[in-house]
């Protein structure tokens, strides 16, 4: 790769938080026009690495290089200045505000006081999009994640982006948005612009990719053309060694049914949802967005009111659907990890410690529940959990909006 060819250059670049390295002499070269997948598990770095080359965060040691040039990002907005716009998994929008107001939201410009119209940019940017006819004035909540997602790369483009970075982009998408969003990707590519692409889908990583880097414990570890690699391969780069199974089987019998479901009725559910779920199984609920996958498991929560329909549990506890709520569900050892978890699933300013034991303070406290809280046993039952699950962390005190997404979701 001659410098001519190459847009950006990330050289030994490091980054600690106290005594937690993050990341160490890692390198990255995008050329222009490239689709450049960061691959790694989670805790490997990738977050980190993108959010010092956003500016969110200051690397400890190592430079960034910007079309040959050694430049110093010292906060968002001089990415944005230098063309380096950041999509975040969970979408970065203002839903009560309209999709051109989102569009321009941090870059308005003026004349004598007064915000300049950028109808002109914002068009050409929708119709790179594929999306020319987007209402702008319409309220972005109004939108489907799907076309949200395409504001929010459009702002990018309204911003002169040479590099869009784009974590798990497809992981709230249906398979026709997913193709949506590679053609746009594919339209992106075509005028220049380069995009370093996230995801855990390997397959999905390896068709819209032209080149890969491979992060592990914060440490460059492969790259190379796409083209060049298999998925095995590249796993063995992730985890470190061979993978001889992806989904190893336990040995574990099939006890008692612990949960019957029986005719469960919702807003998506109009005939009724009835299934069994036995002690040792793990069941999976599929079907296409809007059948009714995600409102079946919130009504046996609790977080979404069930019609109709009987929950009975542990073959003897007999509970009408639309009686359960989460607290009710919880002293019945049911509990839920939502898909949504920066607004429903996580308290993200407050710390690991707190998140962890949020919904269980009683099992630390004295007087059956009712008393003050044995702090050592919460703190040795956090600390046995950030060992077991492998949360990569300052310490349990850590606001948990400062881990990775993988992290978050541990």
């Amino acid at each position: 790769m001659t410098s001519s060819e190459t847009l950006l250059q990330l050289q030994g670049i490091c980054k600690t938080f106290g005594a937690t390295r993050a990341l160490h002499q890692v390198n990255l070269s995008i050329r222009r026009g490239e689709v450049h997948a960061l691959i790694g598990e989670n805790g490997a770095g990738k977050s980190t690495l993108m959010k010092v080359l956003s500016g969110a965060y200051q690397a400890d040691a190592g430079q960034i290089l910007l079309n040959g040039k050694p430049c110093v990002i010292g906060n968002p907005a001089d990415g944005r200045n230098l063309g380096i716009a950041m999509i975040y998994q969970e979408l970065n929008l203002a839903p009560a505000l309209t999709v051109e107001e989102n569009l321009t939201l941090g870059t308005e410009k003026s004349t004598a006081g007064f915000v300049r119209n950028q109808r002109e940019a914002i068009r050409k940017a929708l119709e790179l999009m594929e999306h020319p006819h987007l209402p702008l004035n319409a309220p972005v909540r109004s939108l489907s994640i799907s076309l949200q997602q395409i504001v929010e790369i459009a702002r990018a483009l309204v911003t002169n982006a040479s590099v869009v970075i784009m974590d798990e982009p497809t992981s709230s998408l249906t398979a026709a948005d997913t193709r949506a969003l590679f053609r746009v990707i594919n339209r992106l590519k075509e005028n220049g612009i380069a995009v370093i692409y996230i995801s855990h889908f390997l397959e999905e990583v390896q068709e819209i990719s032209d080149a890969y880097t491979v992060l592990r414990d914060g440490e460059t570890v492969g790259s190379g053309r796409m083209a060049d690699v298999t998925i095995p391969e590249i796993i063995e780069m992730m985890v470190g060694r061979k993978l001889h199974e992806m989904f190893p089987k336990t040995d574990h019998a099939i006890g008692e049914t612990l949960l019957h479901v029986d005719n469960l009725k919702g807003r998506h559910m109009p005939h009724g949802v009835s299934f069994d779920l036995r002690r040792g199984e793990i069941l999976g609920i599929a079907g296409l967005v809007g059948s009714g996958r995600s409102e079946t498991i919130r009504s046996i929560f609790g977080l979404e009111r069930a019609k109709d329909g009987m929950l009975t549990l542990s073959g003897s506890q007999k509970i009408t659907a639309a009686a359960m709520f989460p607290r009710r569900a919880m002293e019945k050892s049911v509990d839920l990890l939502s898909e949504d978890r920066k607004e429903e699933g996580l308290a993200v300013s407050m710390s690991i410690r707190a998140n962890t034991t949020l919904s269980s303070l009683t099992r630390f406290a004295s007087l059956g529940g009712w008393g003050l809280i044995n702090l050592r046993k919460e703190g040795e039952g956090v600390q046995r959990w950030i060992k077991d699950l492998g949360i990569k962390c300052q310490g349990a005190w850590q606001p948990v909006v400062g881990l990775s997404g993988g992290n978050q979701q541990k």
